[in-house]
């Protein structure tokens, strides 16, 4: 063989090896890993910062790192038991090529890259909470930290009920949490965590870390949760874990509503604006929501809802991005169904009166007339659920229902 010759069948059989290594050390790779550029020198030692002034890491923000996989597809006729089970969730770095992304504040860059990532794992999950005749489920936000406002929730108008009254199924409590957003704290807090929920059996939890952002995130595993564990629990409350609720009075309420109606009720607050100071918790640059104000929608603290609405609202949210102050974001679901929260005077989620000095927001005679009072913490809970539920004498009943 020439020497010209044995020269092309060497390059031949090094272009051969080399196709193959290449091939071989792609299909080792996820397609993310082997498409996706390093963060840009600006990404890299840059934090993303927490509303409450904390600095994380940004690829600990939304999760705990593990190995991720693509999640399991979702059947068309919806899922039979929750399908995620696993983590798939990188930046979205192609932001950062955009000159209005570059200016934004970093919690908020932080929120845009990891927008898109919606649904996550669950760690402790109690489907029987809807088996069985159920009237009204009682859905309360709380953090891994809070295990007395939990408490004090199940000592007073948490506690569970056989019967609503009046031939009306059961009442069944339930609280939302994500994980312990510092990673020192994690693995501490959950095995409490495990054990206070092997005590009461009401924990949903998923593996998102519980941060001022990700209530959104809470939202929507909740609405999803509902839709396959509860298709036919007629009435739904929800609020947070610092509220007082009268649980006779939202009974009374819903005695002449129907399962069927579009029922969203509580603390509706009408052409809200968006917080465009930087020093307010609930501030929303114009880059993220330019409209002047936003859709009608009812305070987070505390509201009822239909349980067939809740169902279609969990599809609706699905069509939209997530947004970052969630009861706005539930708002802006409705919106898309057409549905009118409705406004009620039982339901004070920004107090009795919003002079915090006011006599009214310590006197038991509002409280016991009202829905849903905020904001109060586990020892006045307590104190005033014993109150309200003494040899009470008021002068004059107040007419809310």
């Amino acid at each position: 063989m020439s020497l010209w010759k044995k020269t092309v069948y060497r390059s031949l059989c090094l272009a051969l090896a080399l196709l193959v290594a290449l091939t071989v050390f792609q299909r080792s790779l996820t397609p993310g890993q082997f498409l996706q550029e390093p963060l840009p020198p600006t990404l890299e030692p840059q934090k993303a910062q927490k509303p409450n002034g904390q600095l994380v890491n940004p690829n600990n923000f939304w999760k705990n790192p593990k190995d991720v996989a693509a999640p399991t597809a979702v059947a068309s006729q919806g899922p039979q038991a929750w399908d995620v089970t696993t983590i798939n969730c990188s930046a979205n770095i192609n932001l950062t090529h955009q000159p209005w992304f570059q200016v934004l504040e970093p919690q908020f860059r932080q929120f845009l890259f990891y927008r898109h990532c919606r649904y996550f794992p669950m760690l402790l999950n109690h489907p029987e909470k809807c088996r069985g005749d159920v009237y009204l489920l009682v859905v309360v936000k709380s953090v891994i930290t809070q295990h007395d406002r939990r408490e004090a929730i199940r000592q007073t108008w948490g506690r569970e009920r056989q019967s609503a009254g009046g031939g009306r199924g059961a009442m069944r409590t339930l609280f939302l949490l994500g994980t312990a957003s510092k990673q020192e704290e994690r693995t501490h807090y959950q095995q409490l965590l495990a054990y206070e929920d092997r005590l009461y059996g009401d924990i949903l939890q998923w593996d998102f870390l519980d941060t001022f952002f990700n209530l959104t995130l809470k939202e929507i595993h909740f609405l999803k949760w509902l839709d396959i564990y509860c298709p036919h629990v007629p009435f739904i409350f929800k609020g947070d874990d610092d509220v007082f609720v009268n649980p006779t009075n939202l009974l009374e309420f819903l005695a002449d509503r129907q399962p069927q109606e579009n029922l969203f009720v509580g603390d509706v607050l009408q052409h809200a604006r968006p917080i465009r100071r930087k020093d307010n918790k609930y501030y929303i640059p114009g880059a993220l929501y330019s409209k002047a104000s936003y859709p009608p929608y009812a305070g987070g603290g505390g509201f009822l809802m239909a349980g067939s609405l809740a169902r279609r609202l969990h599809h609706a949210c699905d069509t939209l991005e997530l947004y970052p102050i969630d009861d706005v974001f539930l708002g802006m679901c409705l919106e898309v169904l057409g549905v009118q929260p409705m406004a009620h005077e039982g339901f004070k989620t920004f107090g009795i009166s919003r002079n915090r000095n006011s006599r009214m927001n310590k006197e038991p005679c509002f409280f016991r007339a009202m829905l849903v009072v905020h904001k109060l913490l586990p020892p006045e809970l307590l104190a005033m659920w014993g109150l309200v539920h003494s040899n009470l004498t008021c002068s004059r009943k107040l007419q809310v229902l």
